[in-house]
């Protein structure tokens, strides 16, 4: 303990004695005794008090202090209760004692800071990723409805025709009785004026007159 501290753990000291008997406890808080003394800050008044503890001036009581002796501190008495020795593990496979000092703490925040920023990242990359594959579905949902409608449109059309191709192939073999004439025979060949004729009602002649002729003898 260096001069200065000396000082103050011995004024603090004092500063008890002068409120409390030996043996008694200590009403007011150390704080309050520190500021009384002017000491500068909080660690100041902690440190003359840890340095008092551990020489057996004071002792922690109902939640404050108890005084035990009076007696200033010399500058070579050395401390009584001794600080615990902190448990430093060795050898394999057991984990090496870790320092709680400024730079540890700081580079624990700046690994938990870079694993938040790596993380947000990862995050991000996946809501990006979740995004696209929504609109894919999205895209794929509607060509398949858009299939399924075409299908659909193909598969009426398909039936309205062969409806009107079978319409069509009943009203050309009404055309080809009608003009050949009962007395014709089923497998004779169309002629010119036949195949006129017909032609003129397919093509929805209606003034064309539809006169049977006889086939051609040469």
């Amino acid at each position: 303990m260096n001069d200065e501290s000396l000082q103050r753990a011995n004024a603090f000291l004092a500063a008890v004695a002068d409120r409390i008997a030996v043996g008694d406890v200590l009403v007011e808080t150390p704080a309050e005794i520190g500021r009384a003394l002017g000491l500068p800050d909080a660690l100041s008044t902690a440190r003359a008090v840890r340095a008092l503890i551990a020489r057996r001036r004071l002792e922690p009581a109902n939640g404050s202090y108890r005084l035990l002796d009076a007696r200033p501190v010399d500058s070579g008495e050395r401390e009584a209760l001794g600080r615990r020795p902190r448990k430093t593990r060795t050898g394999p496979g057991r984990p090496r004692a870790v320092s709680l000092d400024g730079a540890a703490y700081s580079d624990l925040g700046r690994a938990v800071a870079d694993k938040l920023v790596d993380l947000g990242r990862e995050n991000a990359q996946l809501r990006a990723e979740s995004r696209q594959l929504r609109e894919e579905t999205r895209d794929a949902r509607a060509s398949r409805d858009e299939a399924e409608r075409r299908a659909r449109t193909l598969a009426e059309r398909t039936r309205e025709l062969e409806g009107r191709a079978e319409m069509a192939e009943s009203n050309l073999r009404s055309l080809l009785a009608s003009a050949r004439g009962h007395e014709a025979k089923p497998d004779a060949p169309v002629g010119d004026a036949e195949m006129a004729a017909i032609l003129g009602v397919l093509k929805g002649d209606e003034e064309a007159e539809l006169d049977p002729v006889a086939p051609d003898a040469g």
